[in-house]
C-alpha cells in the first residue's frame, strides 16, 4: 500500500483512541465506544477513497455503529475497510491493559465481508504456523505446538477468552497441564501476542466474534503467524448473509489467507490503555501505535503528539 494512504489511515486510529481516551477509568463502555466510532467515522469521511466497512461493530439497523456494508470517504481508490474502534471496551472504561483503536484495510475484495457473528479461531507465532489444526483437541494442538517451538507442555502457555463457551476447551488445556491465561476482553491482542515475543502466550484458542478474526488475521499474515477460523452462526438469518457476501465454503475451515487475500493489507492499532504491545492515550495529547504492512513485512512503531487544541475529533 502506498505510504501516503497508509499515513491517513494512522490518522483514523489514532483519532478513535484519543477520543475513547478521554473516557478511560469512568465506567462509561458505550459512551468511550460511541466517541471512538465518531472520530473513525469522521476520520475516515474525511479521505480521498471509496472505503467499504466490512467488518465492522454491527450491522445497519445498529447505527450510529460503523456497520457492515457502510461506505465511507469523498471518493477514490476502493479499498476494504475492518475496524474494531474500541478493542477491549470494559478494558477502556476501566482502566485495564491492552484496550486498542483497531483498523485493517486492503483492496476492494481482498478483505472477508461477513456478518457480525461468533467464530471458533486459533492463532500462533511464525514458528509453529504449521503445527495448529482447528479441528484437532485442545491437547493435540498443544502437543503439537510445543513441539514446534522446542517446549515442554508445562512450559507451554495457551490464551483464552474467559467465557462459558470455551470452559470445556480450558478445563482440557489445564488437565494436560498446560498454563492457561483467562483475559476478559481483546482477543485481537490475545491472537497477536502469539507472535510477539515477550507476552508469554504461545497459543490462542478459542470461540469469540468473527470480525476480531478477521482484523488478527490481517495481523497474522502480516507478521507470519498461523490463523485459522470457522464461523459459529447464530442463526439462519446470519448464515445467509455471509454466503452472499463472503464468496466462500462458509461451513469450512478458515484459513488465515483465505480471510485476508491480499498482501497489500495493512494493519493498525493505536493503543487506548497502556498494553503490552502499545501505550496508552495518556493526557489525551500523544498516541502510540503499530503499523504492519503485509507487503513488505514490516512492524513499525509509531509515536505522535498533538496540541491539545488539535486533538483531531
Amino acid at each position: 500500500m502506498d505510504q501516503v494512504r497508509i499515513n491517513q489511515m494512522l490518522a483514523v486510529t489514532e483519532a478513535a483512541a484519543l477520543a475513547a481516551g478521554q473516557w478511560v477509568g469512568k465506567g462509561e463502555k458505550k459512551i468511550a465506544d460511541g466517541a471512538a466510532v465518531e472520530a473513525m467515522r469522521e476520520a475516515l469521511n474525511k479521505l480521498p477513497i471509496s472505503g467499504r466497512v466490512v467488518i465492522g461493530e454491527g450491522e445497519r439497523d445498529e447505527a450510529p455503529m460503523l456497520y457492515i456494508g457502510e461506505e465511507v470517504g469523498l471518493g477514490g481508490e476502493e479499498i476494504d475497510i475492518a475496524v474494531d474502534p474500541v478493542e477491549g471496551t470494559n478494558m477502556c472504561a476501566y482502566s485495564q491493559p491492552n484496550s486498542l483503536a483497531v483498523l485493517a484495510f486492503a483492496p476492494r475484495g481482498a478483505l472477508l465481508y461477513a456478518p457480525d457473528t461468533y467464530m471458533e479461531k486459533i492463532a500462533v507465532g511464525p514458528a509453529a504456523a504449521d503445527a495448529i489444526d482447528i479441528d484437532a483437541s485442545p491437547e493435540e494442538n498443544c502437543a503439537a505446538v510445543a513441539k514446534a517451538l522446542g517446549k515442554k507442555l508445562e512450559e507451554l502457555t495457551v490464551c483464552f477468552l474467559d467465557r462459558d463457551r470455551n470452559a470445556e476447551k480450558i478445563a482440557a488445556v489445564r488437565k494436560a497441564g498446560v498454563r492457561v491465561r483467562l483475559i476478559g476482553d481483546g482477543d485481537i491482542f490475545a491472537a497477536m501476542a502469539t507472535a510477539l515475543d515477550d507476552t508469554g502466550v504461545d497459543l490462542y484458542m478459542g470461540s469469540g466474534a468473527a470480525p476480531e478474526g478477521v482484523l488478527a488475521a490481517t495481523a497474522m499474515r502480516c507478521m507470519g503467524g498461523g490463523f485459522q477460523g470457522r464461523f459459529l452462526f447464530r442463526n439462519d438469518e446470519e448464515r445467509a448473509r455471509a454466503i452472499e457476501t463472503a464468496e466462500l465454503d462458509v461451513d469450512a475451515v478458515l484459513q488465515r489467507d483465505d480471510l485476508v487475500r491480499s498482501d497489500e493489507a495493512v494493519f493498525l492499532a493505536t493503543g487506548i490503555t497502556d498494553g503490552e504491545l502499545l501505550g496508552g492515550v495518556g493526557e489525551g495529547d500523544r498516541a502510540h501505535s503499530i503499523i504492519m504492512d503485509c507487503k513488505t513485512k514490516s512492524i513499525r512503531f509509531v509515536q505522535s503528539f498533538y496540541r491539545v487544541d488539535e486533538v483531531p475529533f
